[in-house]
């Protein structure tokens, strides 16, 4: 028997995910739940399990391939003798498209080129697109565009036919988000410069001067844009990170999709948040002692150690209570106010971080936040997390203090508008009732945007976390 294996839902948002990696190949004997393969969405790697038990018997969406939820990734047979070949041999990945000679390649990719070149040029001839011509439908011409890429595309004025030109790398030649930014970062748009028309004619000349060096090309004349297009395309050109190069001797390392993503998100947030951050000393004696009271019968219970990190979260969510405006967003000239209080902790991956969401943190104890904590760190690790348990942050916590650091300068997680720093807890010497104790002490730095939270509520919120971590009472919780 024959069970389609299908790219899973793993959250309403999601509507695709990439085939990251392989674990088992055709003919490798599968069980169900085991685990099979690994994907990535926008949100977050997952590890997705076998439908049922038997033997892969195709794959059909390969490494690197981004396809639509639903579609079918793989085939399982239940039996060994159900294997192509009807002799238990494994199965070989077939490319389904049909060879050609090198001729026709040769010429299929000049056309292509060609009709690239063309195309380019006679979108300079174009009236501009405005921002108000924005793309809004999902499907044009029988092309279908998932509802991330039309946000984006929205967002930066990228008309629909724009759209229709660009290259998918995609299932079908679907455009995928990956596609879409590299046509916004390349300059690419309504607006093209004039020196990248004649740009484009000396490579059409060369293209077409390559099989048949007779050939005649007839000179085309270009249009010089409206001075309107000129001073879009300067004012959206970013300038051009300064490029470095190797020597022999260094590494050069390709950047992962992980590692691609926070760049791009860490950029992102600069140039769209003024950063403000203010540090604040916390005295943590109560919390260190309660701790260090309660930590072994705690691990015997709950399997699982106690570390601070759920007293943070807890002094996090009622602050936030009473700070509104730091558990916030902007859009536009808009500030939203969250309802929910739901706070990201970052975990550190071996090649990265990923921040999992605790969904109204405000309503938990310190018990059952220390559990989620702990779950959602473990499924981190383990590449168990879904992308439903990283949506919906409304404020961030980072706790670089794990790793010996005393602080740190935190870049906040978009869309929201503050993050928190929580340093390495030392033991100092402190002025406490006019004498000088030693007392455990923590360093706390609230980074936000200036936007929408001014110095003095920053301030405000910081000290009344800290008021809330040192005041700590084993008898009344957090």
């Amino acid at each position: 028997m024959k069970i389609d294996m299908v790219m899973p839902k793993l959250g309403e948002s999601i509507a695709e995910a990439t085939v990251i990696k392989w674990l088992k190949q055709p003919g490798d004997r599968v069980e169900e739940d085991g685990v099979v393969l690994e994907i990535s969405t926008d949100k977050v790697d997952s590890e997705i399990p076998s439908p049922g038990t038997g033997f892969l018997s195709k794959i059909i969406a390969q490494e690197g391939e981004t396809v639509e939820v639903g579609t079918i990734i793989a085939e399982i047979v239940t039996e060994e003798s159900e294997l192509e070949g009807g002799n238990g041999e494994a199965p070989t990945v077939t490319d389904e498209q049909p060879e050609e000679s090198a001729e026709e390649a040769e010429e299929e990719d000049q056309t292509a080129i060609v009709e690239v070149l063309e195309e380019s040029r006679v979108a300079v001839e174009k009236e501009p697109v405005t921002t108000s011509e924005a793309v809004e439908q999902e499907v044009s011409g029988g092309k279908f565009y998932s509802p991330l890429v039309r946000s984006i595309a929205r967002k930066e004025g990228v008309s629909i036919e724009e759209l229709d030109k660009i290259t998918g790398t995609g299932a079908g030649g679907r455009v995928t988000k990956t596609d879409l930014l590299s046509y916004i970062g390349s300059g690419s748009g309504a607006a093209v410069a004039v020196e990248d028309v004649e740009e484009v004619e000396e490579i059409k000349e060369e293209v077409l001067a390559e099989p048949a060096a007779t050939q005649q090309e007839e000179d085309v004349d270009v249009e010089e844009p409206p001075k309107s297009v000129d001073e879009i395309a300067v004012a959206k050109k970013e300038p051009a990170p300064e490029k470095t190069t190797a020597n022999g001797e260094d590494e050069v390392v390709p950047m992962d999709r992980m590692r691609k993503a926070i760049s791009e998100h860490m950029v992102r947030s600069v140039k769209t948040s003024p950063h403000v951050f203010i540090i604040s000393e916390v005295d943590m004696k109560s919390i260190v002692d309660f701790r260090e009271d309660v930590k072994n019968a705690f691990l015997k219970r709950e399997n699982f150690k106690l570390t601070y990190t759920p007293f943070i979260v807890r002094a996090v969510a009622r602050a936030l209570k009473e700070y509104p405006y730091l558990n916030a967003s902007v859009d536009g000239e808009n500030i939203i106010l969250k309802k929910s209080i739901n706070v990201g902790i970052a975990v550190a991956l071996e090649k990265g971080l990923i921040v999992p969401v605790i969904s109204n943190a405000d309503d938990l104890d310190l018990l059952q936040t220390a559990r989620i904590v702990n779950e959602l760190s473990t499924k981190a690790r383990t590449k168990k997390l879904m992308p439903d348990d990283v949506q919906g942050g409304t404020f961030s916590v980072t706790n670089m203090g794990v790793f010996g650091s005393l602080a740190g300068f935190p870049i906040i997680n978009q869309p929201q508008v503050a993050i928190l720093g929580v340093g390495a807890i030392r033991k100092q010497a402190v002025v406490v009732n006019d004498a000088i104790t030693i007392r455990p002490v923590m360093q706390l730095t609230i980074g936000f945007d200036h936007r929408i939270v001014d110095g003095a509520d920053g301030a405000k919120y910081l000290e009344r976390v800290s008021k809330i971590l040192s005041d700590f009472d084993p008898l009344i919780g957090i």
